[in-house]
C-alpha cells in the first residue's frame, strides 16, 4: 500500500475490493480525517465487506468517514479528487473498451502527482497470445500496446510480488 500517502486528511478510493483484502491492508494506512470511498459492482461482495472489514472498524474509528459505493465507477456518485485509487479489477477479462473507460473515469478522480495502483497477474497476456483464438490474440497484442502507451503517459512504475500465488505485477500509474 506504499501507493497511499502518509499526510493526514488524505482522500482514499479503491475500486473492485472483492472480498476486501485489499481494503483490511488500506485501513490500516488511515488516521483519524481521512476519507475512504470503495466502490464495488457485486452487492454480494459489499455485504459480505461491510459485515466481515468495515462494520467493526467504523465502531473503532469514528473519525475516519468510509464510504462503500455498491455501483460501476462511473455510476457511483463520487466527488472530488483522490490522494490515492486502489484497483483490484481484472482488466485483462475486459473488452479493451471498458478497460480505457474505467482507467479514463479513475485518471479524472486521481489528484495530480498522486498514484493509481492496480496489480495483474504474471503471464496472463502471453498465455492468451499463445492459446487464444485469432480474435483474443488480436485484442491481447492491443492491450498491450494499451498498456504501454498509459504506462509511459503516466509516469508507470511496477514491482513483481513472487510471494502472491499466482505471482503478480503492481503497476503504479501518477496521475497528470
Amino acid at each position: 500500500m506504499q501507493s497511499i500517502p502518509d499526510h493526514a486528511n488524505k482522500r482514499v478510493l479503491e475500486v473492485g475490493c472483492g472480498t476486501g483484502a485489499f481494503t483490511k491492508e488500506i485501513l490500516k494506512k488511515l488516521q483519524d480525517g481521512d476519507v475512504f470511498h470503495i466502490v464495488e459492482l457485486s452487492s454480494d461482495f459489499c455485504s459480505a465487506v461491510e459485515t466481515n472489514v468495515l462494520q467493526q472498524f467504523r465502531k473503532d474509528n469514528p473519525n475516519i468517514q468510509i464510504e462503500l459505493h455498491n455501483a460501476p465507477i462511473e455510476e457511483a456518485n463520487l466527488e472530488g479528487k483522490f490522494d490515492a485509487i486502489i484497483c483490484g479489477l481484472p482488466f485483462n477479462n475486459f473488452p479493451l473498451e471498458l478497460v480505457n473507460l474505467l482507467f479514463a473515469v479513475m485518471f479524472g478522480f486521481l489528484k495530480e502527482g498522486c498514484e493509481l495502483a492496480y496489480f495483474e497477474y504474471l503471464g496472463m497476456l502471453k498465455i492468451k497470445r499463445v492459446f487464444g483464438f485469432s480474435t483474443i490474440r488480436r485484442e491481447t497484442k492491443q492491450r498491450a500496446k494499451d498498456n504501454d502507451i498509459r504506462f509511459d503517459k503516466q509516469s508507470g512504475s511496477q514491482e513483481t510480488v513472487w510471494r502472491n500465488i499466482p505471482s503478480c505485477r503492481v503497476v503504479r500509474l501518477k496521475g497528470c
